[in-house]
């Protein structure tokens, strides 16, 4: 099972109360995936459910807090996967207030009805909606809009170093014409480089090769700094052994084989070297049994992986190094 499948499994496994109190720290993104996965699970059987547990208990200590706003469509998912009742109360423990407004509202949405919501704005106000959402939200919105004003977009956000919180509350109240409420906003902390280079970091390689191919003939200095702030697949090999090694258990062995049918031989040096002889062996195996593979379906499992790369580092527990980290 996926991440979010597994986290499904073990939310229904505690029950309300405490499902309640595991929710209320995860963020707007990670209760949609949750949420969605719970409304389609079926058939799971103990042996499945012993080994989310076993997981659960073995990663524990090593998880982080992190906040989280309420929706309707939170409401919805849960009635489907556990009946009108049941979701009811399970809201009633997580939702504190009222539902989320203004700009924060749109961290609810899918990308497509985002894209809808912003998509003639000014490319200035985009980029700072776009800095507000989550980098892979903020990468799916970017690739609904034209392939004309996302390098205008991007190098607004790279560029983007703070803005009046004056600002922030016209720009909340633009949102709040398009689909009513408002919200407080208290920071005024939003975009720069490493925000954008985030996003192209979750956009399909060609999207992204063709956007900063457009930002470098505007501004070639900008676009070698987002090109740096990148993390790609071969920065895999940037990241400590213990880093690797965690990164590996949380990865399928099918998903890992086509991702190193392209990767660079530090990267697939740095992963044998991380895995038990009989593991590595195994690996080889695999990849030489695939044959030739699609390069979209190489490039898809890198992103994948390395999606679950920036996640734990996210979280704290594994550090991306390379040039992109800085230590004080």
């Amino acid at each position: 099972m996926e991440g979010a499948e597994r986290a499904a499994v073990l939310l229904m496994s505690l029950g309300e109360n405490e499902a309640a109190q595991v929710m209320k720290h995860m963020n707007a993104r990670e209760v949609q995936k949750v949420g969605a996965a719970m409304a389609t699970l079926s058939n799971i059987s103990t042996e499945q459910a012993s080994s989310v547990l076993d997981d659960f208990i073995e990663e524990a200590g090593e998880q982080t807090s992190l906040g989280v706003g309420a929706d309707e469509y939170l409401r919805k998912t849960l009635i489907s996967a556990l009946g009108e009742d049941k979701a009811n109360s399970l809201m009633d423990r997580i939702v504190v207030g009222g539902s989320t407004k203004g700009l924060d509202a749109l961290k609810w949405m899918d990308a497509r009805a985002v894209a809808e919501v912003i998509r003639l704005e000014h490319p200035q106000i985009i980029a700072i909606v776009l800095s507000h959402l989550d980098s892979d939200q903020a990468a799916e919105v970017l690739g609904q809009l034209s392939d004309r004003i996302r390098p205008d977009v991007i190098m607004r956000i790279a560029t983007l170093d703070g803005i009046q919180p004056s600002a922030i509350k016209e720009l909340d109240a633009i949102m709040e014409k398009q689909f009513s409420g408002n919200s407080n906003i208290k920071s005024s902390e939003v975009g720069g480089a490493k925000v954008a280079a985030d996003m192209l970091n979750y956009l399909d390689s060609s999207d992204e090769e063709t956007i900063m191919e457009m930002v470098r003939e505007h501004d070639e200095v900008l676009g070698d700094r987002i090109q740096e702030l990148m993390f790609v697949f071969d920065n895999l090999s940037d990241i400590d052994d213990r880093g690797i090694q965690q990164l590996l258990r949380e990865v399928a062995s099918d998903q890992l084989s086509t991702a190193m049918k392209g990767a660079s031989p530090e990267v697939q040096d740095k992963i044998y070297r991380n895995m038990s002889r009989r593991a590595s062996e195994m690996l080889k195996e695999d990849i030489e049994a695939m044959g030739p593979v699609k390069l979209s379906d190489v490039e898809s499992a890198q992103k994948e992986i390395l999606a679950t790369a920036r996640a734990m580092a996210d979280s704290g527990r594994i550090s991306l190094g390379g040039k992109g980290d800085e230590y004080v």
